[in-house]
């Protein structure tokens, strides 16, 4: 069997679930062709990444002239499918939060889309969101390619279902995976009941190399904790520094790394400067894989207090290494985190509760710490195995028509 994905950007620090998962894929047999709109300039640090590079089609490489030049070609090699295509661009533009001219160039992608895998000829297209990569695919098909399917993340499918127009991507598709049963709830807002039994879930993984064969490092001694993600309004570091600044007037010692960086990074360091954190809190920048892993071993605790998710594998990844977390109630993180066996639970944006929660971590007792750290191994290993959630998925292409 062979099939596509498509992604925006790939490959990417923040998509590794998506590499994790093709190469899951393709060691159950199935040939994956990897397109991507961009990404074959971008400095990327992981080895895997890199090779990922090479074996990557990207749409935008050959510039305005290789879309205009797709474009034109397919008008003219299926010109009833490419009128039906452009009115549907047409129609998924009016009511978005974008001009008619953004949806043209989807089309021109789809259009190019449509020429590499002329050459390189698949049954079936997946995209990872419901956002612009799903409407390129859904031009694909119009147009006359494959059948497609997409994975919804979120939150951003689930703050804009309107403007995305996330029912006719989901009504023309073959099928919808969401990571989480929250996430499935909010497909199933979109789409009358006839169209529930195409969204599934497949939750994102992780490879049994990325805990296998280690024996789990000890609690550190020092009162340190970590959290992982891009710096942006909804990972809730603000929240997280105005937390410790409870902390650290109240006389509780700490120290947090903040791993990762963004678009955030400046109001982020002038909350630092403002609260006097400087000596308490650093920030790491962006790191690979293996770094991220050695800033989890060397914490107590992952803190995650985030505004809007679907299933951060980073979670994943603190728990599989016996870390327990601490973060927020929203989206598909209950499914996984459960409240005083995995970590702790809190409200979203909620300051106080957050740094309640923190000293209740510096203070446990380290036995107490371990026991959740062991459950929380378990409880990642018996739902976020890579390889059992691939099989899901491949049994989804599989019936694909």
């Amino acid at each position: 069997m062979r099939v596509a994905y498509f992604i925006n950007q790939y490959p990417k620090v923040s998509h590794s679930f998506i590499r994790r998962e093709i190469m899951a894929l393709e060691r159950q047999g199935v040939a994956v062709e990897r397109i991507a709109l961009r990404g074959w300039q971008d400095p990327v640090v992981d080895t895997e990444d890199k090779a990922e590079q090479t074996r990557t089609f990207y749409v935008l490489r050959q510039g305005l002239r290789g879309l205009v030049g797709a474009l034109v070609g397919q008008a003219v090699r299926t010109p009833v499918a490419f009128m039906r295509a452009l009115g549907q661009a047409w129609r998924v533009s009016r009511g978005s939060d974008r001009p008619f001219a953004y949806h043209l160039a989807y089309l021109a992608e789809a259009c190019q889309v449509l020429a590499h895998l002329r050459h390189h000829p698949v049954r079936h297209i997946h995209a990872h969101f419901g956002t612009n990569s799903a409407e390129v695919v859904m031009l694909a098909r119009t147009l006359g390619g494959p059948p497609y399917s997409f994975t919804a993340h979120g939150p951003e499918e689930f703050d804009r279902p309107v403007a995305l127009h996330l029912r006719e991507k989901i009504e023309n598709a073959a099928f919808v995976v969401a990571i989480s049963s929250f996430g499935r709830s909010q497909l199933y807002r979109w789409v009358g009941h006839e169209h529930w039994p195409r969204i599934a879930v497949v939750h994102c993984g992780l490879e049994k190399g990325f805990y296998e064969g280690a024996e789990a490092e000890p609690l550190p001694d020092r009162p340190r904790l970590v959290c992982v993600g891009r710096l942006c309004e909804q990972k809730g570091q603000l929240i997280l520094l105005e937390a410790v600044r409870q902390l650290r007037d109240r006389g509780i010692g700490f120290q947090l790394v903040l791993a990762g960086d963004g678009e955030m990074r400046p109001e982020v360091e002038q909350l630092i400067n403002q609260h006097r954190l400087q000596d308490r809190v650093r920030i790491t920048g962006w790191i690979d894989s293996e770094l991220v892993r050695q800033e989890l071993q060397a914490a107590r605790a992952m803190v995650l207090p985030s505004f809007a998710e679907g299933l951060p594998v980073v979670i994943m990844e603190a728990m599989v290494l016996e870390r327990p977390v601490v973060t927020t109630t929203v989206a598909g993180i209950p499914e996984l985190v459960r409240q005083g066996q995995d970590g702790w639970l809190v409200a979203p944006g909620d300051a106080q509760a957050l740094a309640e929660a923190l000293v209740q971590v510096l203070h446990a007792d380290v036995e107490v710490l371990q026991a959740m750290g062991r459950e929380a191994r378990r409880r990642v290993i018996a739902r976020h195995d890579i390889d059992v959630e691939a099989a899901k998925l491949r049994t989804l292409l599989m019936r694909s028509p």
